[in-house]
């Protein structure tokens, strides 16, 4: 055997290796939405940070006890627990209190992740998942007097924020939806000087992180312009608020509540997102569809969160349907022609 020989190997499939794997990944999308946490400290004080530490450390801790108890492999070191618990705490207000953030994890990763089967099995967004749970449960926690104005500190280490000296502040979809118009200024808006939940409020720093994660080839456009740009071109054709121009009130559908969060972070999801790029295209279409359905019509003032679950259940189908045709195959109808 020449020493050429010694270079080749047989191994099973995939044969086509990529130094990408789990954990780096998950760094990419942790560093990417680093900007917004920073600035939700700057924004709501050193609670918001808290209540992150709280989500990272109770998601680890429950995927790693939970894999020990049934003798699984441990994969709490991959980082998509901790990302489970970032996504987790930017979805919720920082007047929560620690308790909530603790039952938010065990459900996103026992209940929503690991009794799924794991990593890459689960069929909705755990975090998302979680945070419908907690508001379903909990919604005066969650509701809107849970939102404080911007710049309002709070202590760290309060267990609790109610009954400190707070000012409850209206998010601006909580205006629309009462058919007003919000006391912020779309570049507030866009910059992050509204009331709204940890790691939602700034646009611009959001899709920094977005820009980010393209350029590092984790996440493609697919998902993110088609969703965005969905409630855009809906916004602006059927605005809701009469007394202000179609553009204004697009560009404040547009940078307020969840929408880049969800449309970027979570929407773009490996395990809940459709693989072929026509299929994201389509998924995308459909979040932005039933997000200003639910704003325009439900009974909450953001849709993101539950647009985004309901297209997790229809993903199956958005694959069997876009997935590209297999060169060579041919269908067996055409056979039986042929025959």
């Amino acid at each position: 055997m020449t020493s050429d020989n010694k270079l080749l190997s047989v191994s099973p499939s995939p044969h086509i290796k990529h130094p990408d794997n789990t954990k780096s990944i998950m760094l990419d999308v942790l560093i990417a939405m680093l900007p917004a946490l920073i600035w939700s400290v700057y924004v709501f004080g050193w609670r918001s940070l808290s209540i992150v530490v709280i989500c990272v450390a109770s998601c680890i801790a429950f995927e790693y006890f939970y894999q020990k108890l049934m003798k699984k492999r441990i994969t709490a070191g991959d980082l998509s627990a901790a990302v489970t618990g970032v996504l987790l705490a930017y979805n919720l207000p920082v007047s929560v209190p620690f308790w909530v953030p603790v039952i938010g994890a065990f459900f996103a990763i026992v209940v929503v992740k690991q009794l799924f089967g794991g990593i890459g099995k689960n069929i909705m967004n755990p975090a998302l998942a979680a945070r419908v749970f907690l508001f379903c449960a909990w919604p005066s926690i969650l509701g809107n007097d849970a939102y404080f104005a911007p710049f309002t500190k709070m202590s760290p280490l309060a267990v609790s924020v109610k009954g400190l000296d707070t000012v409850a502040g209206a998010t601006p979809l909580a205006s629309f939806k009462t058919g007003g118009i919000s006391d912020y200024s779309i570049f507030d808006m866009f910059i992050g000087r509204i009331p709204g939940c940890i790691g939602e409020v700034s646009a611009m720093l959001l899709i920094l992180g977005g820009i980010y994660l393209m350029v590092r080839r984790v996440i493609t456009w697919h998902i993110p312009l088609s969703y965005i740009g969905t409630v855009a071109l809906v916004s602006f054709l059927f605005p809701k608020v009469e007394s202000v121009h179609a553009f204004e009130f697009m560009a404040m559908e547009v940078f307020s509540g969840a929408l880049m969060l969800g449309a970027i972070y979570m929407a773009t999801d490996y395990a809940t997102s459709p693989v072929s790029p026509k299929g994201r295209i389509i998924y995308g279409i459909g979040c932005g569809a039933i997000t200003v359905f639910i704003r325009y019509f439900g009974g909450y003032s953001e849709g993101t969160s539950f647009a985004i679950l309901i297209m997790n259940l229809l993903v199956w189908y958005i694959d069997m349907f876009t997935r590209p045709k297999v060169f060579g195959k041919v269908k067996a109808k055409k056979v039986k022609e042929k025959e």
